[in-house]
Formats: structure tokens, sequence, C-alpha cells
């Protein structure tokens, strides 16, 4: 599914595993990064730092209950991406003051995929968190076709999606749509 969607378009890939052990999660991000460094896609993997140093990972993405930033930075490094999960305005301003390369504003709408999230920002809180920092925005949360590229013209300098490409018939399509959405 991977590998389709990449050749739909798809130009970052983030590993979220919640419910395996350490050991299934580090094969699963060995067989990502042989597939995804050969075509320079980047793999940032999610919540665990152990996991991005053991196999080299280009990055991380943190949630507000994860490690900090400054210690994520120690150990991975100046060149491994860090990103921030950022349930609101103040989450993304703190999260630029920290250090984060990114942040991802989450969510933007209502998803089935995470229902462990603070109530959805929507366009108008892109557009908040858009005139205070000036690092990567990048939108998270109920992102499909119909609305990836109203996240684009609120902000966010990219999308996260999931459901909208990996419940697809065909990832590679879904994909490449989603894609054309952003011009």
């Amino acid at each position: 599914m991977v590998a389709e969607a990449v050749a739909g378009g798809v130009t970052c890939v983030q590993l979220r595993e919640k419910d395996c052990s350490t050991r299934e999660f580090l094969q699963e991000a060995l067989a990502l990064k042989a597939l995804l460094q050969p075509l320079r896609v980047p793999l940032i993997i999610n919540d665990r730092v152990d996991i991005a140093l053991a196999v080299e990972a280009d990055g991380v993405h943190l949630g507000q209950s994860d490690m900090p930033i400054t210690h994520a930075r120690r150990l991975l490094g100046p060149n491994c991406l860090i990103g921030i999960s950022a349930e609101s305005v103040q989450d993304a301003i703190e999260a630029e003051q920290q250090g984060a390369d990114y942040i991802g504003i989450s969510p933007v709408f209502s998803t089935p995929t995470k229902t462990d999230t603070a109530q959805a920002l929507g366009l108008d809180g892109i557009r908040q968190i858009r005139e205070l920092v000036r690092i990567p925005l990048v939108g998270i949360g109920g992102i499909n076709q119909a609305n990836a590229g109203q996240v684009i013209a609120a902000g966010a300098d990219g999308i996260a999606v999931v459901s909208a490409i990996m419940a697809a018939e065909s990832p590679r399509l879904a994909a490449q749509v989603i894609r054309g959405e952003l011009g």
C-alpha cells in the first residue's frame, strides 16, 4: 500500500503504530526505510524516538505527551526532523520556540482515524497559527480530496492523509487525485 501511495505522489511517510511490540515496530520501520530510501521519500516515526534512532529515520513526530523536543533533539541530533502535534495556537507557538522543525495541526477536521484528539481547529485554526509561526505547518485530521486544497489555501504547507489513501481501493489513484487538488 505504501509503495502504491508513493507511486501516486505521496512525498513523505509516517509510520504510526500503537498496538504492536517494539520489535514488530522496528521490523516495520526497517522494511519501510528499505522501500523509501532509494525513492528519496522521507520516513517519519510517530512518537518513538528509540525506533527513529534505531532505523536512522529522517524524523520523528511527537505528540504533546511524548518526549519533549529538547530531549529528542539531544538524542537525534540537528539533522533529524522533529515534528510536533499542536492541538491549539499556544501548542504551536511553544513548539516553534522549543525548536520543532514543523508543526502538525491536529486535528483540522474531525477524524475517525484518531479518536483521542482535541476539538477540531478547522481552517480558521490553521489561519491563526500561520499568522503566529514561521516553521512549516502540516494539516492532520479528516483531510481528503474534497478539502485538501482548502487546508493549503488556509496556510498549511502540507497535509497528512491516512484514510483517504489507505482505505481507498487504489492508494495510487487516491494519492494522485489528492496531489492534483494541491496544484
